[in-house]
């Protein structure tokens, strides 16, 4: 039996790696983007706070709600972001590994092994029979990008 690091074939070959770089730059500027916006209610909040002996009661209660609505909605935004970043890592990896069976079995049939193992799953074995390099190289040349979109 060849054993393959599976995770590094995804994390390095070209497809996996432009993927992970696409997803953390998405995931990066979302979270910029929800710290500009927490930024923006805490001082809302200090403006707030510094109004309510100046305003009526019922005026200070409705900017409070109207404040808490926006945190609520931040939150939401961040877990709306989390979740697509999440499903669209998930749809890569599928993605990939749909692509490396083919290219695996392929291998197997040239070079004539009769089993592939995930190294993961590996204790100890001759480092002559890891396939990784040659499936990665495989995969480059035929899996050139992912669709995330």
């Amino acid at each position: 039996p060849h054993y393959v690091d599976f995770k590094y074939v995804l994390n390095e070959s070209k497809a996996g790696k432009d993927a992970q770089l696409f997803l953390k730059k998405k995931l990066d500027n979302g979270i910029k983007n929800l710290k500009n916006k927490e930024k923006a209610i805490q001082e809302e909040e200090k403006k707030i706070i510094q109004q309510k002996k100046l305003v009526s009661a019922e005026e200070y209660k409705k900017k409070v709600n109207a404040l808490r609505q926006k945190v609520s909605s931040l939150q939401k935004e961040r877990d709306k972001l989390l979740d697509t970043v999440a499903k669209q890592r998930s749809k890569a990896r599928i993605e990939l590994l749909k692509n490396l069976n083919p290219i695996i079995k392929d291998y197997m049939k040239e070079k004539k092994i009769r089993i592939v193992l995930d190294k993961k799953s590996i204790l100890l074995a001759d480092e002559n029979l890891d396939i990784t390099k040659e499936i990665t190289d495989l995969l480059n040349k035929n899996l050139k990008s992912i669709k995330l979109n």
